[in-house]
């Protein structure tokens, strides 16, 4: 069975016939607008049984992206995870018309932030904590930047929160819908945040980015806010960029342009995340 969403500036076909894929693009994709099978696709993905005994015993998936595979099975289990884990996939290896950028992306009164790391820096729960306070949701992780006019292209997909933080998360913010726990993947327990309506009827809505923040958690709840060094931040957001090399000059005079324009920080937060969206509710207002 096919669906066709368009998840911002993207066409994107999925063909599975795993149940768990098909309910869970019901559960949290409800508001994308669906494209014309006959349309333009950017990308053609499909989550699939291998044709092995394994289809019978302790059963697994593949992700295809056209006709080719790039990833080893997982658990049958983890089959939407998979096609949320090689949909990024796609863009950071394909869509090199933008500057692409490991980070989350939110925007609250025509500014946007970006809060760029690593896996277990936090900055999904942070994405979260934010949306749930009504800031606009861009991405949960990949910024797409223009390498024109600098703006930042939303590509609003579920936020993917991470053992401890689904609990945190689901028990402060009654108004996020959050998916049920899929257990022992590589990343731990994983569970997806339903992107807000809001965010989505603004997905063609590009942004200007003004604030630059990598964040680190810190498990002893410790708050350290500082400046970063335009520098340090062209360096970090270089090693955190998916084809900051392929795009070569491009993409260079992008990532400079756009650090020289943001204000740049670095910061240690803790399990306290109203101190973190009161400070940033402060810093756009």
């Amino acid at each position: 069975m096919d669906k066709t969403l368009e998840i911002g500036p993207f066409s994107v076909r999925v063909n599975s016939q795993i149940p768990s894929v098909l309910n869970s693009i019901d559960d949290l994709y409800p508001r994308y607008p669906r494209v014309d099978p006959g349309s333009f696709i950017d990308f053609t993905t499909r989550i699939f049984k291998p044709a092995t005994l394994r289809r019978w015993y302790r059963p697994q998936v593949l992700f295809a992206h056209d006709d080719h595979i790039p990833f080893k099975p997982l658990p049958y289990e983890q089959a939407f995870p998979f096609f949320e884990w090689g949909l990024n996939w796609c863009i950071s290896n394909y869509a090199h018309q933008y500057l692409i950028i490991h980070s989350a992306i939110v925007e609250k009164n025509n500014v946007a932030l970006v809060l760029p790391g690593m896996p277990g820096s936090g900055k999904s729960t942070l994405a979260a904590a934010l949306t749930g306070n009504g800031w606009r949701l861009l991405s949960d992780e990949l910024t797409l930047i223009d390498l024109v006019t600098l703006n930042a292209i939303p590509v609003p997909r579920p936020i993917s929160l991470k053992n401890n933080s689904i609990e945190l998360i689901s028990k402060r913010y009654s108004n996020l819908f959050v998916s049920s726990p899929i257990h022992d993947t590589t990343k731990g327990t994983i569970a997806h945040v339903k992107v807000p309506d809001e965010s989505v009827d603004l997905m063609k809505k590009p942004v200007r980015v003004k604030f630059i923040v990598l964040p680190q958690y810190n498990e002893k709840n410790n708050w350290n806010f500082s400046s970063l060094s335009k520098g340090q931040a062209l360096m970090q957001l270089a090693d955190l960029s998916f084809n900051y090399s392929v795009l070569g000059s491009l993409g260079f005079n992008a990532l400079c342009s756009l650090v020289q324009q943001c204000q740049t920080y670095q910061l240690h937060y803790g399990g306290d995340l109203n101190q973190a969206t009161d400070f940033f509710n402060g810093l756009v207002e």
